[in-house]
């Protein structure tokens, strides 16, 4: 009888040492099945001049409760208006089966969009103009595997001149110099005209691909008596806002009295008397909620285009330095004044 208790008990023990054991393993299971997915996501910062889109990109998705190194990792990559690099690094982030792509501004985000044809990879781009440059079917449906943050270019573009002509409205020939073969300068050409056309305005083009082109067109200008510009006007391009080539022009427009405006730069001494662009930090921060609703299973190409907004600097200082009188309606626009 006392071996049969023994013998009973024993079953006992091995019974409930079994059952602990599947319950453990099920815990285990359950915690590893539960574990949250890391998000790779892969960045390609295409223009130095607005790398700050990835900080507001990242602020944006910590909101959202995606923490860095927890349950999302980035990828930076950063070059400066480099096409064999965009597609070099563009390839590693295929390879590498990234999450998510994040891209801008323009043509870094028109090769991700088809570096990734043919795969399920989504891009959402940023700081990127799409009028006119088959990146997206439409604002309200993108289609394929493509969303992001519009860059507003010709309505920028626009609102420049309309702020040039308020502070130079004497200024009849504006040099415009821009990056040759750059895709989003033609849709601005193309609004500009005939608002110029209709202020009496000449706009004079130069298309260059670097600093010794400008440098030597400016240095024939400068040998005339007459340089033959009353101001130079800045499009959305990557040419005037590349450091080195913004000093070549803003050291002629010093020696010549010639007023620079469109886009804010201060470089070396040089400056331009104002700028209309879209905070890249707030137009990063604005892909971050469609990076979410990608995360969540919504197809990217099915999420609407969001617009980035226009934000407006005005270089008082930079201007009075000139004699130029700023009026007050457009000191009241203005997003941003320096004094």
């Amino acid at each position: 009888m006392t071996r049969h208790r023994h013998f009973r008990h024993g079953l006992e023990v091995r019974a409930r040492a079994l059952v602990c054991l599947g319950m453990l393993i099920l815990l285990l299971g359950g915690c590893n099945l539960s574990k949250p997915k890391v998000y790779r996501v892969g960045v390609l910062s295409g223009l130095n001049f607005v790398a700050d889109v990835t900080d507001g990109f990242k602020a944006g998705m910590a909101e959202l409760g995606y923490v860095e190194g927890e349950n999302i990792v980035y990828d930076v990559q950063k070059t400066d208006f480099d096409m064999a690099a965009y597609q070099t690094i563009l390839g590693k982030f295929v390879e590498d089966r990234v999450d998510l792509i994040l891209t801008f501004p323009t043509e870094a985000s028109m090769e991700a969009k088809a570096a990734t044809q043919g795969t399920d990879i989504p891009v959402v781009f940023s700081f990127a103009l799409i009028e006119g440059m088959g990146l997206v079917d439409s604002v309200r449906e993108p289609g394929g595997n493509v969303t992001g943050v519009r860059y507003p270019g010709p309505d920028i573009a626009v609102k420049r001149f309309e702020i040039l002509q308020e502070i130079l409205p004497e200024a009849k020939r504006l040099w415009v110099p821009y990056q040759r073969d750059y895709p989003i300068v033609q849709p601005q050409l193309d609004v500009l005209y005939p608002v110029a056309a209709a202020a009496g305005v000449t706009l004079i083009e130069f298309p260059a691909a670097n600093a010794a082109e400008l440098e030597a067109e400016l240095q024939s200008r400068a040998q005339q008596d007459d340089v033959g510009m009353d101001a130079i006007f800045f499009l959305v391009e990557p040419l005037t806002v590349t450091p080195e080539n913004f000093v070549v022009i803003g050291r002629f427009a010093h020696e010549q009295g010639v007023p620079i405006g469109g886009a804010f730069m201060s470089v070396e001494g040089y400056e331009s008397i104002f700028g209309v662009n879209v905070k890249s930090y707030d137009a990063g921060k604005q892909a971050a909620p469609l990076a979410d609703k990608i995360f969540k299973g919504t197809p990217a190409g099915t999420i609407p285009v969001v617009s980035a907004d226009l934000f407006v600097q005005i270089n008082y200082k930079a201007a009075l330095a000139m004699g130029l009188a700023v009026p007050e309606s457009i000191l009241a626009q203005a997003d941003e004044i320096i004094r």
